[in-house]
Parts: C-alpha cells; sequence; structure tokens
C-alpha cells in the first residue's frame, strides 16, 4: 500500500517530461516544446506543460499524469505504475 501523500507526490511532484525520458517514450521538438509519441494513438501531436505537470495528445484529446502516462505505455495497473515512479525517485537519490 502507497500513502495518498506519496501518491500525490509521484502524480504532482515528479516532472512528467522526466518519466517520458525514464520510460524512453521517443521525443522531438517543436519549437521551444517536445513533443513526445502518445502511448494510446502513437501520434505526436502532443505536448507538455511544466505548471500543471500534465501532458496532452490533441488527436485523441487524451490527458496524462504521471501515473496514467506509465499506465498507458507499459500497460501496468494503477499501483504498478505508481511502484514504477516510486523506483524512479529511489534511483536518483
Amino acid at each position: 500500500m502507497i500513502p495518498p501523500e506519496r501518491l500525490r507526490a509521484l502524480r504532482n511532484d515528479v516532472s512528467v517530461l522526466a518519466v517520458i525520458h525514464s520510460l524512453g517514450i521517443p521525443t522531438t521538438r517543436r519549437g521551444a516544446r517536445a513533443a513526445f509519441r502518445c502511448p494510446t494513438c502513437g501520434g505526436f501531436h502532443t505536448a507538455t506543460k511544466a505548471l500543471t505537470n500534465l501532458a496532452r495528445c490533441f488527436l485523441c484529446r487524451r490527458n496524462f499524469n504521471t501515473i496514467e502516462l506509465v499506465m498507458a505505455e507499459r500497460a501496468l495497473s494503477f499501483l504498478e505504475a505508481a511502484r514504477f515512479i516510486d523506483g524512479l525517485l529511489d534511483s536518483r537519490r
């Protein structure tokens, strides 16, 4: 069991862009912004927003927080995805 405070931190405090890179999701640059391959539709019509720590696909109209992104990319359950992100934090300490 992961405490609710820890889940909030995994969702809000871990950079969505760092998670994209850790997952090995292909990225490209569109001007000053990074675009990534959407795990749902495979398109690159995407963006991340540091202020909200969310990723968005404009083709399939899906928003991803860090946990949802891991779930979609790796086909993991919520708890497995949270543990994956928690492991990223542990490896960086």
